[in-house]
């Protein structure tokens, strides 16, 4: 299925405009990505309609890509492993977000811990997308870190609320992303900017 949407697509492209071999080869890599992306999404958003926490996951995602968008992180390998994966974070965290009761000295204790953590590790790339303008990786670990210390203020501001969990919870699976040892663990090289000569 995803190879007929694939070549049915560079078809038509092809079609409209003249493009070069590696302009097709980097259209291609962002068709598979929305398409990974839209079915991945579809499935965790059927069973999150099915179990009647779609609110919550909504919350939840909000909160996890905020930070993602700027710190980045491993990207699974293979389609199946980032849907189970998808699955036992949004999943799996929005259950964590709703019943799971945390004191606040140690929701802010773990949110202080991640923005240490994003403050050293973010952004980090992958080797198929690696971040070597300079410039920018300063600006992403900024963003990234602020955000995180805004989320300390919201998380005390909301204190025992539910929105301080999907706070919590969201930036605690977004620094797992970034963390030398979850590419470790799947086996995905880390730092891969520095394979590269910097830009400015």
């Amino acid at each position: 299925m995803k190879d007929k949407f694939l070549k049915s697509s560079i078809d038509i492209i092809r079609k409209n405009k003249k493009y070069t071999d590696e302009e097709i080869e980097i259209i291609t890599y962002g068709l598979e990505g929305l398409y990974l992306t839209f079915t991945k999404m579809v499935i965790i958003f059927g069973i999150a309609i099915y179990l009647g926490i779609i609110k919550d996951l909504l919350c939840l995602l909000v909160a996890y890509n905020i930070i993602r968008s700027q710190a980045f992180g491993i990207h699974a390998s293979k389609s199946v492993y980032c849907l189970i994966t998808s699955l036992i974070m949004f999943i799996g965290g929005t259950y964590l977000s709703i019943y799971l009761i945390i004191p606040l000295w140690l929701k802010i204790a773990i949110s202080l811990l991640c923005c240490i953590l994003l403050l050293i590790y973010a952004p980090a790339d992958t080797h198929k997308r690696p971040i070597v303008n300079t410039k920018k990786r300063k600006r992403f670990k900024c963003l990234s870190t602020l955000f995180g210390f805004v989320y300390i203020v919201l998380i005390v501001v909301f204190k025992e609320s539910i929105i301080s969990n999907y706070l919590l919870i969201g930036m605690i699976e977004a620094t797992i992303m970034i963390l030398p040892i979850t590419y470790k663990i799947f086996k995905m090289p880390y730092n891969n900017y520095k394979s590269y000569k910097f830009g400015v």
